[in-house]
């Protein structure tokens, strides 16, 4: 009970707030992942089900399922997985949830292929669905391609929401752990108009006098 209290608090479901109405039951995350290990198998038809539920930890598990179907499964089946994924997209619908399956389903499917799809997502009205496009170019970063997150991040400059403020922060400082120039480049053109806590994420890793600077210039 304590521990859905917690939850309920640490992921905003009070009204007006971006988790509002959201469900807890108190499960951990190693609980969750415990229960998945158990149905590594589960059809689509259940993982649908329970990603409609109103309980954050049963989409929670089918997410990780979901996950562990996508590394197993050949061409086909990432390809149904894939787009499986995008049509509940709005039912991925907190950060927790985003980010612990969009660059290992979406990033991952759009690794060889056209990426338009992140761009319509980073456009929606639904905050889930933006977080998603910036999240899934982790995907790419890991593999030294930083286009999409430099382009996805320009669109999302002036975003209103706190948490995409931060995933984009977030992907700015994994690109700039790689090739510190490049994200000096993106700041230099874009510090100015970079919310305050999308600046400070990305430019996490540089050192006291560099952050004052940044952040004195913004």
């Amino acid at each position: 009970m304590k521990r859905a209290e917690a939850s309920r608090w640490f992921f905003k479901t009070g009204p007006g707030e971006y988790g509002e109405g959201d469900k807890f039951l108190g499960v951990n995350n190693p609980g969750m992942r415990q229960v998945a290990k158990k149905f590594p198998g589960l059809p689509l038809a259940d993982l649908h089900k329970l990603l409609e539920s109103a309980w954050h930890e049963e989409r929670q598990t089918s997410l990780f399922i979901l996950v562990h179907q996508y590394e197993k499964g050949d061409e086909a089946a990432r390809r149904q997985i894939y787009k499986f994924y995008l049509a509940h997209s709005k039912r991925i619908n907190n950060w927790d949830l985003v980010d612990l399956s969009a660059h290992k389903i979406v990033g991952e499917y759009l690794l060889d292929k056209p990426r338009n799809i992140l761009y319509r997502l980073a456009k929606s009205k639904n905050l889930w669905q933006r977080r998603i496009a910036i999240i899934s170019t982790a995907a790419f970063i890991r593999r030294g391609d930083f286009s999409e997150t430099l382009k996805i991040s320009k669109i999302l400059l002036k975003d209103e929401h706190d948490l995409i403020h931060k995933a984009v922060g977030w992907m700015l400082r994994e690109v700039g752990k790689r090739d510190r120039l490049l994200l000096e480049k993106f700041l230099h053109l874009h510090h100015k108009i970079m919310p305050r806590v999308m600046l400070r994420y990305a430019i996490e890793k540089f050192n006291w006098a560099e952050r004052h600077k940044y952040l004195k210039k913004a």
